[in-house]
């Protein structure tokens, strides 16, 4: 199975630096890596950006976000089927940062990942504890209620097209680190938890990324444990080198196991 590493730029970039930013990208990521990566610049760039690519099988693009709702009068919203059109071929859902400085409840996460997969779009869904639901040892019950939630009614063929991120928000800006072994802890959880709903082939099938301050010092200790499957990366994803590095990192890991 092909890991992921996905590149979340957030609101950054002008378009210049965006396009400087592909190109790099483009130009590092080998033809013949191991790691499917994907990037996810901000919505304003997402068009150009997809018919200005540099051709490399090895790179796809997502939407940072999507609406819940279809097309109509929702001022300000894009919807999954308009990303699907322009090229896109994947959605982050549920970012800790659409919840928390957004609003975004579990049903309206759960209301566009049902958009997303009708669009024919892979839902990254994003899942993760604050740090007081860590300290408190409520950090499984969390995530877990998040997955059943935004997972409601998806069906076992549908789950091939979802792809799930982890993402420890006590560690990500806070100047505290998640272990590996606390990465590798909660991936076996979320694949555990895949098991019991939709069974073992799937659960082995579905990639599970670590979004927790991501970067090229500790990538490859990351990437090595048995249920992490690449990474969903944010500030290290606005530098080139390092986001090659981690893209490395992830290729070097499953060489390792072949």
């Amino acid at each position: 199975m092909r890991n992921i590493v996905a590149g979340n730029w957030k609101s950054n970039k002008l378009m210049v630096e965006a396009r400087e930013l592909m190109v790099a990208v483009s130009k590092g990521v080998s033809i013949d890596g191991l790691t499917d990566v994907i990037l996810a610049p901000p919505a304003p760039f997402l068009s150009a950006l997809v018919l200005e690519a540099p051709e490399n099988k090895s790179i796809s693009w997502a939407g940072q976000q999507c609406s819940g709702y279809e097309m109509g009068a929702y001022t300000g919203e894009f919807t999954a089927s308009m990303l699907h059109s322009i090229g896109v071929r994947s959605v982050l859902i549920g970012h800790s940062e659409r919840r928390d400085k957004f609003g975004e409840s579990e049903e309206m996460v759960a209301m566009k990942v049902r958009s997303a997969l009708d669009s024919g779009l892979t839902a990254i869904l994003c899942c993760g504890e604050n740090l007081g639901e860590r300290e408190s040892g409520g950090h499984f019950t969390r995530v877990m209620e998040q997955l059943t939630h935004a997972l409601h009614g998806v069906s076992e063929t549908e789950m091939a097209d979802v792809v799930l991120a982890y993402e420890p928000i006590w560690a990500i800006g806070t100047g505290r680190t998640a272990s590996a072994d606390q990465a590798q802890e909660m991936h076996h959880a979320i694949r555990e938890f895949i098991k019991e709903n939709w069974g073992e082939m799937i659960a082995g099938n579905t990639r599970i990324l670590y979004g927790g301050s991501c970067k090229p010092s500790n990538a490859g200790e990351i990437f090595a444990q048995p249920d992490v499957n690449g990474g969903l990366i944010g500030g290290a994803a606005l530098s080139a080198a390092d986001f090659l590095a981690i893209v490395d990192a992830s290729d070097q890991s499953l060489r390792e196991i072949q």
